[in-house]
């Protein structure tokens, strides 16, 4: 990454940071608190920064951490990550910003090993304050909004940081974690992290600046672990540490999904685990659309998956996937899936009824109408930017050629009825404006006589 910092001394950093009580860490330091002060600074960069974080929520950690490069000047990153930052990653702020915060300190230096991160004794440290807090609501049968930020501090010290990028803060926060990526069994080697570390003031400071005496001692203590309850040791298994594994690699295979086609060799290792990532779902919808591009046979199992898991899902959860699918565009990809699931006889819980239904039905009902009509809103685009001279290639005949092609195919299937109406209104219309492509003049007669025939499919 060109635009990375150079790696700097940590030795200025210590000092700084062990001053509990000091400008960088008041000893009633508050998230509001923290942002009026630095507002109210002067600095035109540093409001820029807070301004940034302030909307950091919706956007991708990547795009934030490139925006914080192109707002601040090489050499005042450093300091300004000093005086910003750190304070807002070890503070109560809300964990849309803590976590661009976590993933800006981790990306300054992604090109270098984590343990040469001068960040790293923060980041180590506060993900032990964060993981045994959430362990104790745990233990009390509650479930802590910190579980997230502290898998997002596990990832970015295990180096795999860069998985996070893609998604927004917002996504992160909303998404269930499953049970083995929850707080307690996420580890890290304390000695990989604070053996013959110079910087182990740094981590000790970070958790005891401004707790109690008591959780300081504890905080500070190289036996932190074992103070907790026995009740709330989780002993890891060999299986179970495998199985996190592939449950990782079968996450960087859904990134990786998003941007080419998977070699038949990785949709091999991905397929048998997409019902764990889709239960509790760890897939965004905007997910959706990129994998239906490369990998419509992937996506046709993640959403397959989707739907199955939809007893442990909220019915307004299963909505948003169900709105990606309406806004596919008019290709041959997004055909395909839409046509298999069409034809999908599964039997799924209705959530609307609380009977039962099939996955062909609720696509029908749900999706298909919706598609139609934004596919060709999106040919009627195209046609448009083809006349401007926007574009040069051919997407807008193709366009209407699949998307005949397509309609003439449910009606063969009987999915849609040339007779209704309701069924084939605006595809009347559509083909008849377009009616000099021969797939569009036969589907329009076909739609025009309301009945099916085998002559005119044939043209198609």
């Amino acid at each position: 990454m060109s635009s990375s910092l150079p790696l700097m001394s940590t030795s200025r950093a210590s000092p700084v940071i062990t001053m509990a009580g000091s400008r960088f860490f008041p000893k009633s330091s508050t998230s509001s608190h923290t942002f009026t002060t630095q507002k109210g600074s002067g600095d035109p960069t540093r409001a820029s920064v807070v301004h940034l974080l302030a909307r950091a929520h919706s956007l991708p950690c990547s795009a934030a951490f490139q925006a914080f490069m192109q707002l601040v000047q090489p050499t005042a990153r450093f300091q300004l990550a000093l005086d910003l930052l750190l304070p807002l990653l070890t503070s109560s702020a809300d964990l849309a910003q803590r976590i661009p915060v976590s993933f800006i300190l981790y990306s300054m230096y992604a090109p270098y090993p984590i343990s040469l991160n001068p960040f790293k004794s923060v980041l180590y440290a506060t993900f032990v304050k964060e993981r045994e807090l959430a362990i104790e609501i745990s233990t009390e049968g509650g479930f802590s909004e910190r579980e997230q930020l502290v898998w997002v501090l596990w990832k970015i010290l295990k180096g795999d940081g860069n998985d996070i990028g893609p998604y927004s803060p917002s996504t992160l926060t909303k998404s269930p974690l499953p049970p083995e990526l929850r707080a307690s069994c996420l580890f890290l080697g304390e000695e990989t992290f604070l053996e013959n570390d110079p910087d182990h003031s740094v981590a000790k400071s970070t958790i005891t600046a401004g707790e109690p005496k008591q959780f300081a001692e504890q905080g500070a203590s190289k036996n932190l672990l074992p103070l907790l309850p026995p009740a709330t040791e989780t002993k890891i298994t060999r299986e179970a540490d495998r199985e996190n594994e592939r449950i990782v690699q079968a996450m960087k295979l859904v990134l990786a999904a998003r941007d080419r086609a998977l070699t038949l060799t990785e949709q091999r290792t991905l397929t048998p685990l997409i019902p764990r990532l889709t239960s509790p779902t760890m897939i965004t919808s905007v997910d959706l659309p990129p994998i239906v591009s490369y990998n419509p046979n992937i996506a046709y199992q993640i959403v397959i998956a989707l739907l199955m898991a939809l007893p442990n899902n909220l019915a307004q959860d299963i909505s948003v996937y169900l709105d990606a699918l309406t806004i596919l565009p008019p290709t041959l990809p997004s055909f395909d899936l839409l046509g298999r699931l069409l034809r999908d006889t599964s039997t799924i819980p209705d959530y609307s009824t609380g009977g039962k239904t099939t996955i062909a039905d609720i696509v029908r009902s749900e999706v298909l109408g919706r598609f139609i009509h934004e596919g060709i809103k999106w040919l009627d685009n195209a046609e448009r930017d083809e006349h401007e001279g926007l574009v040069s290639d051919d997407r807008f005949a193709k366009g209407v050629q699949n998307l005949c092609r397509f309609y003439s195919s449910l009606l063969k299937l009987s999915i849609v009825d040339a007779a209704s109406d309701a069924d084939s209104t605006e595809m009347s219309h559509f083909t008849l404006r377009h009616s000099r492509f021969e797939e569009a003049n036969a589907l329009y007669c076909i739609l025009a006589s309301g009945r099916f025939d085998p002559f005119y499919t044939a043209m198609i």
